[in-house]
This record gives structure tokens, sequence and C-alpha cells, in this order.
């Protein structure tokens, strides 16, 4: 099974001058599913995907000219594996020596090794998504909690304890903190997203909210693992009746990750890009 530690993260590795897809690391989500309590094999209580964009991507066109262009990659939250993101950057900068007819048929070769990697069919597409606020766009930011004015001192572990809600209230709801933090669990470096939260059931209470994804500072996570905890965490202690949560997190190595886990029948949110990424 492959770990973490067995992968790239963390190490020295030389830069990549011919296309190879052994270089993408496929890590089992099952593993820490299991921490959440989710068992292997059992169908999760969430769908979703991980929405990747990509900044820096170049090639050769069939006369050895460069080319560059930005993708948006998204993977099913149904694969077995999800792809880790040093990985992921140097399968992508292995592509910059490599010769494509065309942009259609370079998405094509990204498409098919990620869906090998994963275990799961991955779409990409050209081009980024707008950023939030813009054009058409502009209201779906949320309501934020950072200004709530509290006492915060827990930085860890997550602590699902500060979550409850008021079952004499039902409200629906689009919550957003620009406040999570986690960190990689194998490099330490931390790692810095917006939250946002459309739920309809009891009101969950806010500053208790705040307190949780504070509480996620110095915990040591994959991206789409802790969105995850997110998820299962609200849903047993609050008990929504419906339920999204999305992370955007900030742009490493040329790469966003944008995890959403939701209960089914809710509608995926727009996709749409933060200032910080």
């Amino acid at each position: 099974m492959n770990t973490p530690h067995d992968s790239s993260l963390g190490r020295e590795v030389a830069y990549p001058t011919r296309y190879d897809p052994s270089l993408l690391f496929p890590i089992p989500r099952a593993a820490g599913r299991a921490e959440l309590g989710l068992a292997a094999g059992a169908t999760p209580p969430f769908v979703g995907h991980d929405r990747w964009h990509a900044y820096e991507l170049s090639w050769l066109d069939a006369r050895g000219k460069p080319q560059v262009s930005t993708a948006t990659l998204q993977v099913p939250c149904d694969s077995p594996n999800l792809v880790e993101s040093k990985s992921l950057k140097l399968y992508l900068n292995s592509l910059n020596a490599a010769r494509f007819d065309d942009a259609q048929a370079l998405h094509a070769a990204i498409a098919g090794d990620l869906s090998r990697c994963t275990g799961a069919a991955v779409t990409v597409a050209a081009g980024l998504p707008p950023m939030t606020g813009s054009g058409a766009d502009a209201g779906n930011d949320g309501e934020s909690l950072d200004g709530i004015e509290a006492d915060f001192d827990d930085y860890g572990p997550p602590n699902a304890g500060y979550l409850r809600a008021d079952d004499a209230v039902q409200v629906e709801e689009h919550l957003c903190s620009a406040l999570l933090k986690s960190n990689c669990p194998v490099t330490g470096q931390p790692d810095w997203a917006s939250l946002h939260l459309r739920y309809r059931g009891p009101r969950i209470d806010r500053t208790g909210l705040l307190r949780y994804l504070v509480s996620f500072r110095e915990h040591a996570g994959f991206h789409e693992q802790c969105v995850e905890r997110i998820f299962i965490d609200l849903l047993r202690q609050c008990r929504p009746a419906a339920l999204s949560v999305e992370a955007r997190y900030t742009r490493r190595g040329g790469l966003d990750i944008n995890p959403w886990r939701a209960t089914a029948g809710m509608p995926a949110p727009p996709a749409l890009r933060d200032l910080r990424q």
C-alpha cells in the first residue's frame, strides 16, 4: 500500500526531462477514511470531487514549438486513490518536453494518466474558473464567520466538541471562513484555505463552528482528508438535512486543490477561485 512517506514529498528529486506518467503517486483514500470511522469498502455518506487548478502547463506542438496554458482537473471522490500533490506537479512538468498534436491530445493524455492513477474517470478542461465575486458569479461568497469576537486557544487536534446546533431553529445558510489552516502530514508545511459551508437544517452555532475550524491549525492531514473530516463531524454533531463542504486551498507549486463533499442531492458549488489562490 502506498503511504505518504513513500512518496516524493519532502525529498530532493530530479527535475523530469521526459514525459513520465509513472511519476504520479496514488494514495489510497481508505486509510484516511478509516480514521473517521468509515468502513473499508462501504459507500461513504457523501458525494463530491477534488478539483485541481493547474497554472503552469506547457508542452511542445507537433513542430516542437512550446505551448503554455492552464487547466482544470477533476477527480471524483469515489475514486479508490487520491493523487499526491508533489507527484502531480512533477508529472505535469514532465510534459514540458513532450510533443502533442494539439491541446485536445494533451488533455486526453493527462485524463488517461490520472484516471489510471486514481482508479476512476478524471476530467480535464482547458482554462481556469473565474475569480469569486466576478460578473454573474457575484454573491456566491457566503456570510463570513471571521468577524466573530471570542477567545481562541485550541489549535489541535480538531475538536468536534465545539460543534452544536439548535434543533428549534431550522435555517438554510451559506457560511464561509478564510481561517482554515492545516499542515502537510509529511513535510509539516502549512496549508491555507477558505472554507465554504452550505447547509439546511438545525441552526449551527457560529462561534462553535469557528472554534472548530481554528482547531485544525496544527493538524497534519491531506487537503481531501481534512474536508472529509469536517463533513463527517458536522453531519454527526449537527445533523443537517443537507450539507455541502468545500475548501479552496491556496496555490503551491503551480497547483491548487478544491475538495468538495456533500450529501446526495446537494448541487455542486459554483466553480470559482479565491483571490488568495
